[in-house]
């Protein structure tokens, strides 16, 4: 089911309900509604799962203003905060302060401490290793059966061993963490469920801290251990901050690497200039494009007003929630020209598919090399990949707060 839109994108009471439903056939848009609001009223409003009426920002430069905008708070145990959904709002009042939720000058200070393992050079200095697993996982799989679900076989099993290797998190807990993170990332997760996979997480997150506070080693676990031991920072702060970059290190990356082969694959001349690259350059500005185009954080990055911001002829109060929803923004066509075109040549550094300003995700640049080292390998090494099922058969992950499939059956 779609919504139609508003004709006063102010009008609360008309409202339209967040998140909406992709249209059938169109896997890798945002939903209509939002795609028209990008390019007809970019700042609007939107009923969520609580009753409420946030603002949602569906244009590229009012994004980027609002991002910007020291008005505009992270914080979200201020009232009026709209949350993901219940589970979401009873974690917020018991997790510890942390990069995820604060402002400056708190938020400057934690992220100083988060940044050192995940700057360009720091990255891209592990390319060699993300080379080796990328080749390692795609010699398992032509080994094995056809077909074979590449998201098991290598989406999935990359980004959560490069991420439990920075952290230095044991790589056998991995069904661990997925299941209780899953707990709390559904649309529709509960308090009780969420807080229950939260609690479980941040009591082993706790305990590694405290090992590695005894017996340090080379990881950012241990780093933010000799913090706690230095007391810069709690325990349960050094858990939130590595639950925060685990459960974030896999999700995306290995939604991007899944979705990214299955556009790919429906766009085969798109796919002929991956394979035919032998630039790193040309690879990874394509990175930069599928990002682009699919942009899989599509429950949007919620924010909430501290003071009046007057923003593309509507005025956001003091204490009323904003939804930065990110993909409808890469689709503006005030920012790309036929953006719903995918178009791997595209000058796309203008996305907001990692968010933008102080915010914007940490570990990018870990996920920018990931992503090309995967796409200028998979597709040379296997030229013959399509997929074994199609299209209309694959069930996409609509459920979550991270966009991609639940499995890719692909054969050669």
């Amino acid at each position: 089911m779609t919504h139609s839109l508003v004709p006063d994108p102010a009008d609360a009471s008309a409202a339209p309900f967040f998140p909406m439903d992709r249209a059938p056939g169109c896997p890798f848009d945002p939903p209509p509604p939002l795609r028209e609001a990008a390019k007809h009223h970019p700042v609007s409003r939107v009923r969520i799962w609580d009753g409420s009426t946030p603002w949602i920002i569906t244009g590229n430069a009012e994004q980027k203003a609002l991002l910007s905008d020291p008005r505009v708070s992270v914080n979200d145990r201020l009232p009026g905060f709209p949350h993901w959904h219940a589970g979401m709002a009873a974690i917020s009042v018991h997790r510890p302060d942390s990069v995820f939720n604060t402002d400056p000058p708190v938020h400057t200070r934690f992220r100083r401490m988060m940044t050192a393992p995940f700057t360009f050079k720091r990255v891209n200095g592990m390319r060699a290793v993300v080379q080796q697993m990328t080749d390692d996982l795609i010699d398992q799989m032509l080994a094995g059966p056809k077909p074979a679900d590449l998201v098991e076989a290598l989406a999935l099993p990359l980004p959560t061993l490069m991420i439990s290797h920075i952290l230095g998190v044991p790589y056998e807990d991995r069904d661990f963490f997925k299941e209780n993170a899953a707990a709390g990332m559904k649309r529709d997760a509960t308090g009780e469920d969420a807080m229950a996979g939260y609690r479980r997480e941040a009591e082993y997150l706790t305990g590694l801290v405290r090992r590695r506070a005894a017996e340090p080693e080379d990881d950012v676990i241990s780093d933010l251990a000799k913090r706690v031991n230095d007391g810069e920072i709690s325990a349960s702060e050094a858990s939130s901050m590595g639950q925060g970059l685990l459960i974030a290190g896999h999700e995306t990356s290995a939604n991007m690497i899944a979705l990214g082969t299955l556009a790919l694959l429906e766009h085969p001349d798109q796919l002929a200039i991956l394979q035919a690259a032998d630039d790193p350059k040309v690879v990874a500005n394509a990175v930069e494009e599928l990002l682009r185009y699919l942009t899989i954080i599509h429950g949007g990055q919620r924010r909430i007003a501290t003071a009046d911001i007057e923003i593309a002829g509507q005025t956001i109060r003091a204490g009323e929630g904003i939804i930065i929803e990110l993909a409808s923004a890469d689709r503006d066509p005030r920012t790309f020209p036929d953006p719903d075109v995918l178009d791997l040549h595209r000058p796309a550094l203008d996305h907001h598919a990692f968010g933008y300003g102080l915010h914007q995700c940490i570990g990018q640049q870990l996920a920018r090399v990931e992503l090309q080292v995967v796409f200028g390998t998979l597709y040379r090494r296997i030229p013959t990949l399509r997929l074994a099922t199609t299209i209309e058969e694959v069930q996409f992950k609509s459920d979550g707060l991270s966009y991609g499939v639940y499995s890719l059956p692909v054969t050669w």
